[in-house]
């Protein structure tokens, strides 16, 4: 199993690295294009601000690259929010894998007292739809810090509220993502990411 984590600039792709090192999985973090198209899996992680983010990946042709995959890929955090269509981040045009909106959250104190922004902390996934998830999963916590959020649509594969229901997760074809971070994610993340390297044939198509 040929692992590669796509390596750009955005954090928290080491991490990531590690989580898959605790599971017995040595990934490549690599921008290579071949390296990356002859993978199995692909990873595509990130922390960082939109805007910036798609211009590098612009820059470096990565964008063609990410969305002519064929192997199942992974979108974790920002990868999620760029494989959709717009963000509100400083009015940014996305990848278009999926077809959904990033909105920031707005504070909302009249639906939820406590509410700050970002969205940080353990909260649960549910409506789990995708083969990424176990059934046990459902109901589960996972953490999340970020303060954009991805609109709820036909490839939502998950859901999570703060103040407002979004898409925790998603799916179209050989491509998922998470809001969430599996990495920080305790035993819940890291079977997410299991499922992710195992995923059969059969399930992505």
């Amino acid at each position: 199993m040929k692992v590669a984590i796509i390596k750009y600039n955005a954090g928290n792709i080491q991490s990531v690295d590690y989580a898959l090192k605790r599971l017995g999985v040595e990934a490549s973090v690599t921008a290579d294009p071949q390296e990356i198209r002859s993978a199995d899996r692909v990873i595509f992680p990130g922390v960082g601000e939109a805007s910036t983010t798609m211009a590098y990946l612009r820059k470096h042709r990565l964008d063609e690259l990410i969305v002519d995959l064929k192997q199942p890929v992974l979108g974790i955090c920002l990868g999620l929010q760029l494989m959709c269509r717009h963000s509100e981040e400083n009015d940014t045009a996305c990848l278009g894998i999926f077809d959904e909106t990033v909105k920031k959250f707005e504070l909302r104190h009249d639906l939820l007292p406590s509410m700050k922004i970002p969205h940080m902390g353990w909260n649960t996934i549910s409506g789990l739809k995708s083969d990424l998830f176990d059934p046990s999963l459902e109901e589960q916590h996972c953490y999340f810090v970020h303060s954009y959020y991805a609109t709820i649509g036909s490839d939502t594969a998950a859901i999570c509220s703060y103040s407002i229901p979004f898409s925790a997760a998603l799916q179209k074809n050989n491509f998922y993502a998470v809001q969430f971070h599996p990495e920080k994610s305790s035993t819940v993340g890291a079977k997410i990411l299991e499922n992710f390297i195992h995923l059969r044939k059969d399930s992505i198509f």
